[in-house]
């Protein structure tokens, strides 16, 4: 390790530093302030008729990202986590013999720490003078050269360290996902719901439709699941007492990835005792407008070449209304099974014959109108066979009680009223059965605990979810979700797979 020899140049470089009394590693270190509270609070030495004040001795920190020696006089640019400036110190200031020794062996890439006045060059640079200096940490290994920086796609997400480094940008990303994450759980706290955690192991893969990872417990001497989502725990909580609750963590989905998947993604799910489906909606479009309002993002925002109009009510239309108004199909072709198979088939999509009516009609949505969806649209009233857990209307036993909300042509939320019915949830979950043995592997298995649960009685509860790294993409304008988690997954490297076997 370290053989690179730009990297031994860079020990020598330590182990002279070490020589000379200096630790480049040195520890205990306090400064006084950042280097964007720095320039706030300073700002003012510009309209001074010297452009600098000496009586103003404070300390900041910063990564040295540019680096320019001039004989006696150093000029230096650090950067920290929010912001950049301009250091400047010669000689004089520091000493011959410490100047000497820093001038040599400072480097790209080393984190300072560094005390001294505001003041603003000749040229109109914010800088500090610095009267000292200290190494906090040595770097080994060299930065990418400053005028390409770390542009390779793969390395960014592999190395989400020095992709931060290099690009400042994405760290003002990641900045902006807190942001969201937080405003979210304040509004739901201030809403009245509850957070609380549920398991992250399950003995039985549930709560969605999708195909789960699976490992094994050795004390217990069982298999275990990671979850694929909290639903089954969160609504036995509701039986158990609570009416407003919510969960906000990771899941985890054992499928293909791509610009909108990643294995291990994070939701908020929350449940609403005595409110339906329509209130779920409702506090949907108000969170939206809290979000825009804490990012400073207008009513109307860009994402991927397209423009989003929130300024308006959410757009609520039913699945089948959908089929007919985005894909032009009439209500005599979405009841015939053999026509859609036919469509799907003749325009080179997979459709199997086994699949019924809706989720046919499912197939029909997610080919010809998902991508159609811009404009925040609710999508409600769906096929029951699609929707093992949402309640059945009363007005057709064929459809569910459910929404889920479009944008950008994506799913951003799914929904429903909760089916708080235990033998229709007892039935559902063996046609789950039926069509995991028919090869489904992503259908629900039965969960007894949970229908024993409901036969307890949970009142009529709504509840939903969020992905929150969709939500995100859409608010920072990204177009993959490996852009707004901190470390996605990703394929081994042949090295790697090397060293595994």
């Amino acid at each position: 390790m370290f053989a690179n020899p730009l990297e031994q140049q860079k020990i020598q470089k330590a182990n002279e530093l070490r020589k000379n009394g200096i630790n480049p590693y040195t520890h205990f270190l306090k400064k006084d302030m950042c280097i964007k509270d720095f320039k706030d609070k300073f700002a003012y030495v510009k309209d001074l008729e010297e452009k600098k004040d000496e009586s103003k001795i404070v300390s900041t920190s910063g990564r040295i990202k540019l680096l320019r020696i001039a004989g006696k006089s150093v000029f230096a640019n650090i950067e920290d986590e929010n912001s950049n400036i301009q250091i400047y110190f010669n000689k004089n200031t520091l000493g011959d013999e410490y100047y000497n020794i820093i001038k040599k062996n400072l480097e790209v890439g080393d984190i300072v720490l560094v005390s001294g006045y505001p003041f603003f060059t000749n040229t109109g640079e914010f800088s500090i003078h610095v009267d000292k200096l200290t190494i906090a940490t040595k770097a080994i290994t060299p930065l990418p050269e400053k005028y390409h920086g770390l542009t390779d796609v793969e390395q960014r997400y592999r190395k989400r360290y020095l992709d931060m480094i290099m690009n400042a940008d994405v760290r003002q990303d990641f900045i902006k996902r807190a942001k969201i994450v937080r405003c979210i759980r304040n509004f739901f706290e201030k809403k009245g719901f509850l957070e609380l955690e549920t398991p992250m192991m399950h003995p039985i893969a549930g709560g969605a439709n999708a195909k789960p990872f699976k490992t094994f417990h050795n004390a217990l001497g069982v298999d275990r699941f990671l979850r694929i989502a909290p639903e089954l725990y969160l609504k036995q909580l509701i039986v158990g007492g609570f009416e407003a609750i919510f969960e906000l963590n990771r899941c985890f989905r054992n499928e293909g990835m791509d610009l909108t998947h990643n294995p291990e993604f994070t939701t908020i799910e929350f449940y609403w005792a005595f409110h339906d489906y329509n209130d779920l909606m409702d506090l949907t479009e108000e969170l939206f407008k809290e979000l825009l309002k804490e990012l400073n993002l207008k009513s109307i925002i860009e994402f991927d070449d397209l423009k989003i109009d929130f300024s308006k009510p959410f757009e609520r239309i039913s699945y089948k209304e959908a089929l007919y108004k985005y894909a032009n199909f009439d209500e005599n072709f979405i009841k015939d099974k053999n026509k859609i198979l036919n469509k799907l088939q003749t325009d080179g999509f997979e459709a199997k014959a086994e699949l019924d009516l809706g989720q046919l009609q499912a197939e029909l949505f997610d080919n010809y109108v998902e991508e159609k969806l811009i404009n925040p649209t609710f999508i409600i009233d769906f096929p029951i066979s699609i929707s093992p857990l949402s309640r059945r209307s009363d007005n057709d036993s064929e459809v569910a009680e459910r929404f889920e909300l479009f944008i950008a042509g994506k799913e951003i939320a799914n929904g429903f009223n909760e089916l708080n019915d235990p033998l229709d949830q007892y039935e559902r979950f063996l046609k789950q059965i039926e069509a995991k043995n028919a090869g489904n592997e992503e259908a629900c298995d039965m969960d007894e605990d949970f229908v024993r649960a409901l036969s307890y009685a949970m009142p009529p509860t709504a509840g939903e979810g969020i992905g929150i790294d969709r939500l995100v993409m859409l608010l920072t304008n990204k177009k993959s979700i490996r852009d707004v988690i901190l470390f996605p997954a990703m394929r081994p490297l042949k090295t790697e797979l090397k060293e595994e076997r």
